[in-house]
């Protein structure tokens, strides 16, 4: 007899390619009815130099007109057009933005998570060590998606997010969510201050530490803190892709990585989930 699928698995993704972009699908995603999703690399994009390809944020000092083909090339992979594609104003905080309509550039709020159970409506996270999580129920026909560094899986965004659905009509328990890539446990040295306002948080996690090299600090294990919030907001699965952002340069950008070598900017890359037209 052969092993039951695990409830909440740790994959490195689907990989997918087309007209030079590349992007991984959750296994529990995949194939789901009416959903596209994806979290999008930096291959394939026209942007230069450090922000070299598939660069999608506006806040970045790359040339915006370069950002906006990157943008309408990722929405193209979805069938959408690149209005279509709502990112919001991300703070590190909780709230949440619940959209009936796409929404424009200059009207996009402060907020960390977008929901909707609307068709057509391409919800964007943007990234560059910290963690974009994917939602989607697929009896209500209701999705979300979420940016979760570590101030705002401390905070609660997951729950948040989940919330914001279940007012849409959907069930938490019949909700799959997909943890994307980030910066990985072996990539990410806190301080003694970061450890201890993490461990004296709802959940005590004392293992997702390692000593550093560095005395006084440790790696800590970012994407499993996140996958760990989201399975404790009840819902019924949940896959953690794990991918480490700071080490494979040549799929993700990275701030801490442009930290240590004091470059001026970094680009950012998408994460994007959307329901298909009835």
């Amino acid at each position: 007899m052969s092993n039951p699928t695990p409830v909440h698995p740790i994959t490195d993704g689907i990989s997918r390619t087309q007209d030079g972009l590349t992007w991984f699908e959750a296994e529990r995603l995949e194939g789901a009815s009416g959903l596209r999703h994806g979290f999008f690399s930096r291959k394939g994009g026209v942007s230069h130099g450090i922000h070299g390809g598939l660069n999608v944020g506006f806040g970045s000092d790359d040339n915006n007109d370069r950002v906006a083909e990157n943008r309408t090339r990722a929405a193209k992979v979805f069938d959408a057009d690149p209005d279509q594609l709502t990112t919001v104003y991300q703070v590190h905080g909780i709230d949440v933005a619940v959209l009936d309509q796409p929404l424009s550039r200059e009207n996009a709020p402060k907020a960390d998570a977008m929901v909707t159970n609307r068709p057509c409506i391409m919800l964007g996270i943007l990234t560059a060590d910290c963690t974009p999580v994917l939602f989607h129920d697929p009896k209500a026909g209701v999705i979300g998606a979420c940016h979760s560094g570590w101030r705002g899986s401390y905070g609660g965004i997951s729950e948040s997010t989940v919330t914001a659905m279940e007012k849409l009509g959907a069930a938490r328990e019949n909700i799959i969510a997909a943890v994307g890539p980030c910066i990985a446990r072996d990539s990410y040295e806190v301080d003694a201050a970061f450890r201890d306002t993490i461990l004296g948080g709802p959940e005590g996690n004392e293992d997702l530490f390692d000593a550093s090299v560095r005395l006084g600090h440790y790696m800590f294990d970012l994407p499993e803190y996140v996958r760990r919030r989201t399975i404790a907001t009840g819902v019924g699965a949940v896959e953690l892709v794990a991918r480490d952002t700071l080490a494979q340069e040549d799929l993700f950008y990275s701030y801490r990585r442009t930290t240590l070598r004091k470059e001026p900017d970094y680009g950012r890359q998408l994460s994007a989930i959307m329901l298909s037209e009835v």
